[in-house]
């Protein structure tokens, strides 16, 4: 070991990468429950298109200007702080729907306040992953691909659980669960990443004022708007959050209910979409890298997407959407490890947070149109009408990588400029080995 650098720590890792997994597990449990629970209580696509908005315009708006909160507050206090409100939040819907006292406002405005502390919280604990990395005596490529896999597993595990709880137990029991899974994630933070330096606040940073503030904020989105492949990325990826929100909000659930075999079907079906998610992850870790990034990531984000809204919308049986659900997460769990290798070789240490959060908030822009455009294209042209169309768009919007130039630069890293203006290089080959996944 060299003299002067501590020894490994992996607890902090650990707790992390656990306290993540937990999160993402109760987050399948709100993707599947708040829906179903809407649909349940209203019988209303559009309520639940309205629901859907509410809930992802404050994520848009916390990730547009939260990315030195971050930095200054501490990442730590942050995605402790972040659990804590969204387990409030979310636990507060089934509490008042007993009481007999929840309206539907009610229900929006707590789902709202839910988006608005869901964001910080994730981009906490993401941007924690190269420094806790190199606490624990690890590389960053199994650093995230452990963080991505684990999320990926939790993800499917809590959408199968959700299902299953729905239909015994109704969803409000899996609300009230889903609570449990933030106060646990933030009871793990708060415990094992104390004492790591880059969780704490940044005791560098110039004194508070809006001048300051403003600056940095600007800082984040001028490295961005300044990247072109970055930018192509955040413009095709919004588009398809924008469709998958109002896939996963409304769409699925109104099949699922409509045609399918109701909410365990639902659970079914996410779960596979988890599952092949996971499987790609790992495939493109062995054997994907091999290959021309772009390439891949052209092929399977086309096969991602578009397929299951087509076969959804000209078949009413669980069983051609289950196989186009594992196959599009398969190619879906690709897309990660390329994108967020892309990212750390080109956003250096001291702008990843205000980056991440600009990257984040130009992703989910599209969100809040996606869920409410679902739930008001069924009430107005029919369930299979919209599958199409939203279905069309994604599809048009995964044509990007084979028609604009700025995706060649995805092959490799690029030389990255600092915030003082000093230039870096990308990683060396010893630092872009294979990887499993990425975040």
């Amino acid at each position: 070991m060299d003299e002067g650098r501590p020894p490994a720590r992996r607890t902090p890792l650990a707790a992390v990468l656990t306290a993540n997994s937990i999160s993402t597990a109760g987050t399948s449990l709100t993707l599947i429950g708040v829906p179903w629970f809407v649909l349940e209580t209203t019988g209303s696509a559009g309520r639940a298109g309205v629901v859907a908005f509410c809930a992802t315009l404050p994520i848009v708006v916390a990730a547009l200007v939260g990315g030195p909160v971050i930095d200054r507050l501490g990442r730590r206090r942050v995605a402790v702080a972040s659990d804590a409100v969204c387990g409030a939040t979310v636990a507060a819907v089934p509490l008042l729907q007993y009481a007999g006292a929840l309206e539907f406002w009610m229900l929006c405005a707590l789902m709202a306040l839910n988006g608005l502390a869901h964001t910080p919280g994730n981009t906490a604990r993401y941007v924690l992953v190269p420094d806790l990395a190199e606490h624990a005596g690890t590389t960053l490529a199994r650093a995230a691909s452990l963080f991505d896999a684990v999320s990926r597993g939790a993800r499917m595990v809590g959408a199968a659980l959700a299902g299953v709880l729905i239909a015994v137990a109704g969803a409000e029991t899996v609300l009230l669960l889903d609570a449990a899974t933030f106060a646990l994630s933030a009871l793990l933070v708060a415990a094992g990443v104390r004492g790591v330096r880059a969780a704490e606040p940044r005791k560098t940073a110039a004194p508070v004022s809006l001048r300051t503030y403003r600056a940095e904020l600007k800082e984040g989105y001028a490295y961005l708007l300044g990247n072109r492949l970055l930018l192509a990325v955040v413009v095709m990826v919004m588009f398809m959050n924008g469709t998958d929100q109002g896939w996963n909000a409304v769409l699925l659930p109104v099949h699922a209910e409509g045609e399918l075999g109701g909410s365990t079907d639902l659970g079914l079906l996410t779960a596979l979409f988890g599952a092949g998610g996971l499987t790609g992850a790992l495939l493109y870790g062995s054997v994907g890298h091999r290959f021309s990034r772009r390439t891949v990531f052209a092929v399977c984000v086309v096969l991602c997407g578009a397929p299951r809204f087509v076969v959804a919308a000209l078949t009413g049986t669980t069983l051609p959407l289950a196989v186009t659900m594992v196959l599009g997460g398969i190619a879906g769990g690709m897309l990660n490890p390329i994108l967020t290798t892309v990212t750390y070789e080109r956003v250096p240490e001291e702008l990843r947070s205000r980056v991440s959060g600009a990257l984040t908030a130009g992703c989910e822009l599209a969100m809040p149109v996606g869920g409410l455009a679902a739930g008001l294209l069924v009430e107005g042209m029919g369930a299979t009408g919209a599958l199409l169309a939203m279905g069309g768009v994604y599809f048009l919007a995964t044509l990007s990588p084979l028609v604009f130039p700025a995706w060649r630069g995805m092959e490799g890293p690029e030389p990255r400029v600092s915030s003082s203006g000093s230039c870096h290089p990308g990683p060396g080959p010893a630092a872009r080995t294979q990887r499993s996944s990425a975040s």
